[in-house]
């Protein structure tokens, strides 16, 4: 902000209510200054470079930023290509159909319908950025709903609230701050990897071999019916827009409806006459996506939804292998042609489907099911574990 946008700064002295964490107490006494988006970013478009005029490089150099917004916004990477087309990095981007910034911090190119935020009298930082875009993002519905001509007056005049420290942005107090917040959550994650088993990512000589010989599994066919059976549960006196999408109060057991978000766990309920469940399968019977979900935490059934488990040859059937039976069930259920039109239908219809699964001995082969999912567990969450690790140890 500088001295020079002092004069049409409000300056705002508030107390955050009631803390419960080092973090919050961190903001107590904190000073806030209100600012105008246009006093410190000027929107500039981007040089528009169509991805039919270049080839993705796996190990390409420079982020081709698109108006995804997924992957940062990020569809890929390229080589050099010119410098007429290449945009300076240090600045945030911004598609103008999702409407969510993303930092740049390395030189990029971009296709259509993307713009930047550049700071106008400070420069950003990898955390000086990730606090901004916070910020940013809770406007993402506003800029959503303006045109896109408008989006720059818009942007301009929309207000943040930052951190003041003698008359100036703290920028001192949003590195510490992202920084803590930063180590409060990787250690979080470092203790979810730890108390799940998840920090080992080494494959073992039998999931080698599993992973490896993936192409000669024998499979075989087996009906629904014959796995699993549906489960009675009680029926609820609730209806999903009456429910907290947050515990509250003795609201505090997840509550299955037919929603793919979430895996279905919208809402929450009282666990006194609730019928509670853990360790199934659950699956929407009125949706406009049928996935089945693997539920391995507390919950309960509230509408247009039902939960299955495993009966065959009263096999107490593992997680890593109902995550296996998952995937297999979705490959007759989650299908483009069901919607809420073309329904799925419910257990009747849903029983009478066959699978496939690894077979041996003309019955499911457990061991192997466990195997390969304990294998593609390893692959999935190594990045993950190498990135906390880093992060600690940095």
């Amino acid at each position: 902000m500088g001295s020079k946008h002092a004069s049409k700064t409000k300056y705002i002295r508030r107390r955050i209510g009631k803390v419960n964490t080092p973090l919050n107490e961190k903001l107590i006494h904190v000073e806030w200054g209100e600012c105008k988006l246009g006093d410190l970013f000027e929107i500039k478009g981007n040089s528009q470079l169509n991805k039919d005029s270049f080839v993705f490089r796996e190990k390409g150099e420079y982020p081709y930023f698109t108006r995804t917004e997924f992957n940062n916004g990020i569809l890929g990477y390229v080589d050099y290509l010119d410098d007429e087309h290449k945009m300076a990095g240090g600045c945030l981007a911004v598609g103008m159909i999702a409407m969510k910034f993303f930092y740049m911090q390395k030189d990029f190119y971009a296709g259509q319908f993307t713009k930047r935020a550049i700071p106008k009298s400070f420069s950003l930082s990898q955390r000086v950025a990730s606090y901004f875009i916070s910020l940013l993002n809770k406007n993402q519905k506003i800029f959503q709903n303006v045109l896109v001509g408008s989006f720059e007056s818009v942007f301009n005049n929309t207000k943040i609230k930052l951190p003041i420290k003698n008359n100036e942005i703290d920028f001192e107090f949003m590195e510490s701050f992202v920084a803590e917040l930063e180590a409060e959550r990787i250690k979080k994650l470092d203790d979810y990897l730890v108390a799940n088993g998840f920090k080992n990512y080494i494959l073992t000589d039998e999931e080698k071999q599993a992973l490896e010989g993936f192409k000669n599994i024998k499979w075989g066919e087996f009906k629904i019916g014959d796995l699993f059976e549906r489960i009675n549960t009680k029926k609820l006196p609730f209806k999903a827009k009456d429910l907290p999408n947050e515990v509250k109060e003795n609201f505090t057991l997840p509550a299955l409806t037919s929603s793919f978000n979430n895996q279905g766990l919208n809402y929450y309920v009282p666990r006194e006459g609730s019928t509670i469940l853990k360790d199934v399968i659950s699956i929407p019977s009125n949706s406009d996506v049928y996935r089945a979900y693997f539920q391995s935490n507390e919950f309960t059934v509230l509408s247009d939804a039902y939960a299955i488990r495993w009966i065959l040859d009263g096999v107490n059937l593992l997680p890593k292998q109902y995550l296996f039976a998952v995937q297999c069930i979705n490959k007759v259920t989650d299908l483009s042609i069901y919607s809420y039109k073309n329904k799925l239908g419910g257990w009747n219809v849903v029983k009478n489907k066959f699978i496939q699964l690894p077979e041996k001995d003309n019955q499911p082969n457990y061991e192997l099911m466990e195997t390969l999912i304990s294998a593609i567990q390893k692959l999935v969450i190594k990045d993950v574990v190498l990135y906390v690790n880093n992060k600690k140890n940095g």
